[in-house]
């Protein structure tokens, strides 16, 4: 049964929120202060948090140093999941991935099917994983960074949620590299 194991110890993991946007600034970044307060909450570590505008090159150079960074373990986005000209996170994301998490914008979709309905059709959300560190494109909306916390990220990165999370298989996540290093 899912819940959480009161037995097992937090975990605090250490996390990003890269805003992408030609408009929004820290005054008006609603949606990094909504992933922002939720990671806090949570008792997470906020590592480091910044805007940068709808470019493919500028949104992957930041998001690749953020998975070189050793106290990043998850890397959360919002904006640039759309269809219109300027939304370019996942082309600009998905050629660092080693590995997709297509789950993610399955279960994604179902949860913001039920406070949107068919609207959530509009999202190009996704996850994968860069350089051992998880990484999660979520469109722009406040509400949408409150639905894939509330309703998927808060559960996952709790190493108390049973029968399994994302933060137990964190220090496995780069095994193929050490694997193929020492051959």
């Amino acid at each position: 049964m899912a819940g959480l194991d009161e037995k097992r110890p937090f975990i605090a993991v250490g996390i990003a929120v890269l805003t992408i946007s030609d408009t929004r600034t820290p005054e008006t970044d609603k949606s990094g202060d909504t992933l922002a307060a939720r990671i806090t909450e949570a008792g997470h570590r906020l590592v480091d948090r910044g805007i940068v505008p709808d470019d493919r090159e500028k949104i992957a150079a930041r998001v690749k140093a953020w998975t070189e960074n050793q106290d990043i373990d998850v890397v959360i986005t919002t904006g640039g999941t759309g269809f219109t000209g300027r939304d370019v996170t996942p082309e600009a994301l998905e050629p660092l991935f080693e590995k997709r998490m297509d789950g993610f914008s399955a279960i994604f979709h179902r949860i913001s099917y039920e406070k949107i309905g068919t609207a959530t059709i509009q999202s190009r959300a996704t996850a994968g994983v860069a350089n051992a560190t998880f990484i999660f494109v979520l469109p722009g909306s406040p509400g949408a960074c409150r639905d894939a916390w509330d309703g998927i990220l808060k559960g996952q990165l709790d190493y108390r949620s049973v029968p399994c999370n994302f933060v137990e298989i964190m220090p496995r996540l780069d095994e193929h590299l050490k694997r193929g290093a020492t051959k």
